[in-house]
């Protein structure tokens, strides 16, 4: 009778070990399936103008165009990487070249670009950004501010790499 007791504590043992292990994978915390894409958002190539020249601000400022360019996937910060930004503003049209100009990340995947106030654009105040340099998938962003007495406006890229 002994050893029926100690198989019986073995295959229970054995059996809440197999149960546990089983059921590990919905106690343990959800795990991140990586940085999906930017998606290019409709309007968001609208007077778009390719070669823009990286510049040190567009017109006489006032106005912070700003945001963070990563990586899908693993989300890590993309150094060097040119953004063109464009915009209808109080010195100009967004189809009218000294509205464009275009910037570089910094080493954090960081970007920030003066220009003129902008104004609303068909009924919105909004702003442009194009990634399109060839290492990673062009994409086009065209956010709407909250209000047209915002003075800045972000927007984040997640690039995938063509």
């Amino acid at each position: 009778m002994t050893s029926d007791l100690i198989t019986r504590r073995i295959l229970l043992v054995a059996g809440g070990a197999v149960a546990v292990t089983g059921l590990s994978k919905f106690l343990v915390p959800a795990q991140a399936q990586g940085l999906a894409p930017t998606r290019s958002m409709r309007g968001g190539s609208n007077n778009y103008q390719p070669g823009a020249p990286i510049v040190k601000r567009i017109g006489g400022g006032g106005f912070w165009m700003t945001g963070t360019v990563r990586r899908a996937g693993d989300g890590a910060p993309l150094a060097g990487q040119r953004i063109q930004i464009w915009a209808h503003t109080t010195e100009g049209y967004e189809r009218e070249p000294q509205s464009h100009g275009a910037t570089l990340t910094n080493a954090n995947g960081e970007f920030r670009l003066e220009m003129p106030q902008i104004v609303p654009a068909f009924g919105q105040p909004h702003g442009h950004l194009a990634y399109d340099s060839g290492e990673f998938e062009t994409v086009f962003l065209r956010p709407v501010m909250k209000s047209s007495k915002d003075t800045s406006l972000e927007a984040h890229f997640v690039l995938q790499p063509v």
